[in-house]
Parts: C-alpha cells; sequence; structure tokens
C-alpha cells in the first residue's frame, strides 16, 4: 500500500475550493482510494461551500470565487 498526496478540486455554485487529499494506491482493482477521513472531510467541505459557510469552508480548504468572462469582450 501507497499512499499520495493529491490536491482536488470542489466546485459548489460561485465556488471552487482546493483541497488536499490522500490517494491510497494498492494492489486491488479498486485503487486509487480515498481513505474514510478524506472522504468525509470533502462531504463537509460541499456542505459548507452549499450553505455559504465560507468560514468552516476555508478551515479545510482554499476557496476561490468564480466569476463570468464576458466571451464577446474583444481580447486586447
Amino acid at each position: 500500500m501507497k499512499k499520495r498526496k493529491h490536491t482536488k478540486m470542489i466546485h459548489e455554485g460561485e465556488y471552487v475550493a482546493k483541497i488536499d487529499v490522500e490517494l491510497v494506491d494498492t494492489d486491488s482493482g479498486w485503487s486509487p482510494y480515498l481513505s474514510l477521513e478524506d472522504v468525509q472531510k470533502l462531504d463537509d467541505l460541499r456542505e459548507a461551500l452549499r450553505k455559504g459557510d465560507l468560514k468552516a469552508a476555508s478551515r479545510l480548504a482554499r476557496i476561490y470565487t468564480l466569476k463570468p468572462v464576458d466571451s464577446t469582450a474583444s481580447a486586447r
């Protein structure tokens, strides 16, 4: 069994979060997978973002806001 760090991007509404997790590689066909702890962390992050609780979300991950780009604007 081998563990490696990975950064996941989670998109909820107008927010994107970058969160660090560990992927577990094994010889089984289900590899790589996340630990139960990391899955719970991802669920908590998604829930906080859905509720707009940025304080709770920022304890778990780096939070960014998304804003639309006007694709009709001319490039400079």
